[in-house]
């Protein structure tokens, strides 16, 4: 860098430079673009519908959308790409929301559908619809406040004077720097409703009158009371949807034609077709979208013998066809952004609301008190009609007028202005009887709507008035059905699972297979490295356990289900990589079961044996591994579950054998119990095999029995030893 560069170079603190640049870019969008106000509107939403207003579009016909995206840009100027996007968002097309604000005609898209693009503003026509009364109600009569446009060559509301609670009924979601908010739409009636009791008393129990969300899409909320409370306490939460479906069981077809607020028919269908790529779902055959002028269907194609209740649940847990929606009700509060209760939603509002009211009633107030301000004027020249018309006629000067006859008359000016611009057609009694008649009249309505300022609950009764009114005129049912947890249970996850009866190999290499009967029928063959042997085999289900036992004294437990599939024809998983095992650590053998009903009998090179009850291995959490799985006292030489009390060979170094029961071991509740002493050892012995007696090949099966324990066993016969292999084969685990 140059010096001359480096001179201009100037040391900031970057405190002060994001007090002084980020700051206020932050405060902007909080303020100016993402967080909706007391009059449930954000700022672009709102500079679209008044300039829609100002162009007549509450009573006219529809113009075109290009025509509105143009003059809004006066009071917008983010450009007509941002301003059509805000359009079709409100429009009665779009069906993203239950009290639309636009009465549209042309393709503006859906809500629900992430494709259906919405066709160019030159082709699509919009106009007001009849609810934007009740935004606009006495707009014109100084119920808010006025600010300049960007340019200032015109004026926009700051707010709208709504009669209702557009907040809690018109679904707003935004984010801004730091800050969020997220607010679900509920039903105008049930608002309406609630608003107005809480005007008569502020202790109103919400829950009775606000059942939850209702969301345009319709669907399903499943009713929690404990979560549905917090939120109207604190304003945080979320509430569950799911889709409504109906089932076709001629065509054996699932008809999907409500889904939640929060997702759209592509995501459903990419995420279904995903899941049924992966083999995650076998009973679909095809899934499509079937949606028409008629509304949303998802079609699902299954199969007659799938359980479509069953697969419902599963699409429920395994797609967006159960969704959250999550509440963050963050308004602006005099220009601060605030975090608010139902309650103190309420609250706010009708503080808002009961000013654009007074302003209202101010205003009617004026307008009339300045009527009879003229009234009185022109009652004092029907005492004299002539001399008015005199004095007019003598004056030279135009200009004189207004002050002659406010001498002629001790009038002020106003009243004489008004006097002096009579039709000289109207200058007789009759007109002038008629003008004055009304006074008694507007002296009424005058003390009447002095009262109502100075009278709380008549303010009050006129917002508790117009809220009945709305809720008649708007009201309409609810699109969400409410359903309680216990309408809608959770089924357990083992039910979801395909099951079927599979086999299990492991190795001596530590791999390991799962194939299927199905499989097997077709190759039976079992494909292995050259040097590699299967030491145990099990049989099993699907929906089985496994617990793999390694030679670290670990078990590590795995459900069926979630270990892959594969044929005779492969290697399998390596242990190792499968488990995720250390580098030092294998697996000797392995268990299987449903139920965890039984008991493991293991014996060891030491001549013990142990049998431990199974269910001490079944943990209520789903821990993958369980240490001291058993004794680390002498190596494991034979491991079994047993259902009932069986005979086992125990052989000692080739030459003795022992016929045992396993009802002479107590069982233990301990999992790395040493056990009992079987076979009496001597300092070079050891166990060297251990089987199920009916593996043991034996002309006398008995002769090997042993009566007390420990025992030194029986000779191994000359025939069992050639039958049985010793010598030569070792068994390994």
């Amino acid at each position: 860098m140059a010096a001359k560069d480096r001179k201009n170079i100037i040391n900031q603190d970057i405190n002060d430079t994001l007090e002084k640049n980020f700051m206020p870019y932050a405060m902007s969008v909080i303020v100016s673009r993402a967080i909706p106000e007391m009059d449930g509107f954000k700022p672009s939403h709102r500079k679209l519908l008044y300039t829609m207003y100002k162009m007549g579009l509450l009573t006219g016909r529809r113009v075109k959308s290009a025509d509105i995206v143009g003059q809004t840009m006066t009071l917008n100027p983010h450009g007509d790409g941002a301003i059509y996007e805000t359009l079709v968002r409100l429009t009665r097309g779009n069906a993203a929301l239950n009290h639309p604000f636009i009465d549209s005609k042309g393709n503006f898209g859906k809500q629900y559908s992430r494709d259906m693009a919405y066709a160019a503003s030159r082709y699509t026509e919009a106009k007001l619809d009849d609810i934007c009364a009740e935004i606009f109600k006495d707009i014109e009569k100084n119920t808010v406040d006025f600010i300049e446009n960007y340019n200032a060559t015109t004026t926009e509301p700051v707010l709208f004077p709504t009669t209702f609670p557009n907040l809690l009924v018109t679904v707003n979601q935004g984010i801004a720097v730091g800050m969020a908010s997220s607010v679900p739409s509920f039903n105008l009636a049930e608002v309406c409703s609630l608003t107005a009791a809480y005007i008569k008393g502020n202790n109103v129990d919400v829950s009775k009158y606000l059942t939850g969300p209702d969301f345009s899409t319709g669907g399903q909320l499943l009713y929690s009371e404990k979560d549905m409370q917090a939120i109207y306490e604190t304003g945080r939460g979320s509430v569950k949807l799911r889709a409504k479906y109906r089932y076709d069981k001629k065509n054996s077809l699932i008809e999907i034609y409500e889904i939640p607020y929060t997702t759209t028919i592509e995501a459903i269908i990419d995420k279904i077709a995903a899941l049924v790529k992966a083999g995650k779902l076998r009973e679909i055959n095809d899934v499509r979208d079937e949606t028409d002028l008629k509304g949303l269907k998802i079609t699902i194609d299954i199969k007659r013998s799938a359980n479509p209740e069953h697969l419902m649940h599963r699409l429920f847990q395994m797609t967006t066809l159960s969704d959250s929606f999550s509440c963050n009700f963050n308004f602006l509060v005099d220009g601060k952004p605030r975090t608010m209760g139902i309650k103190e939603i309420l609250e706010e509002w009708l503080l808002f609301r009961i000013g654009t009211l007074s302003r209202s009633v101010r205003y009617d107030l004026k307008k009339k008190q300045d009527r009879l301000h003229l009234m009185e004027g022109l009652s004092k020249i029907l005492l004299d009609i002539d001399k008015a018309i005199k004095i007019i006629r003598g004056t030279e000067e135009d200009s004189q007028v207004v002050p002659n006859l406010m001498k002629g008359f001790d009038i002020d000016e106003l009243q004489a202005d008004f006097i002096a611009e009579i039709k000289l057609r109207n200058l007789n009694k009759q007109y002038i009887l008629k003008q004055v008649g009304d006074r008694d009249a507007l002296k009424d309505e005058i003390a009447e709507l002095a009262a109502t300022l100075d009278d709380p609950e008549r303010v009050n009764n006129i917002i508790i008035k117009q809220l009945k009114e709305i809720a008649k005129k708007y009201g309409k049912p609810r699109m969400t059905e409410i359903i309680t947890e216990t309408e809608a249970p959770e089924i357990p996850h083992e039910v979801f699972i395909d099951d079927y009866p599979i086999k299990l190999f492991l190795t001596d290499h530590n791999f390991f297979k799962k194939i299927s009967h199905a499989s097997l029928r077709a190759s039976s063959e079992q494909y292995l490295k050259d040097d590699d042997i299967i030491i145990q085999e099990c049989d099993g289900t699907n929906k089985s356990d496994v617990i793999f036992f390694s030679d670290k004294f670990n078990a590590y437990k795995a459900k069926a289900h979630e270990l892959p599939d594969c044929k005779a024809s492969s290697l399998g998983e390596f242990t190792a990589n499968m488990l995720k095992l250390p580098e030092d650590e294998r697996i000797v053998f392995m268990a299987v079961t449903t139920d965890y009903s039984g008991s493991l009998i293991m014996v060891f090179e030491n001549g013990k044996a142990a049998k431990v009850a199974l269910n001490s291995y079944s943990t209520k959490t789903n821990r993958k591994k369980l240490i001291n799985a058993y004794s680390d006292k002498s190596p494991l030489i034979f491991a079994e579950i047993i259902t009932e009390d069986t005979d086992i060979v125990m052989v000692r170094g080739g030459d003795k054998a022992a016929l045992i029961n396993t009802s002479l071991l107590e069982a233990k509740a301990t999992k790395n119990t040493s056990g009992l002493q079987l076979f009496e050892m001597t300092k070079k012995s050891k166990i060297t095999q251990a089987k199920l007696a009916e593996k043991f090949k034996s002309a006398d099966i008995e002769y090997y029995r042993v009566q007390k324990l420990p025992s030194s066993g029986h000779y191994i016969t000359d025939e069992d030893k050639i039958e049985n292999n010793f010598g030569n084969v070792q068994l390994k685990l």
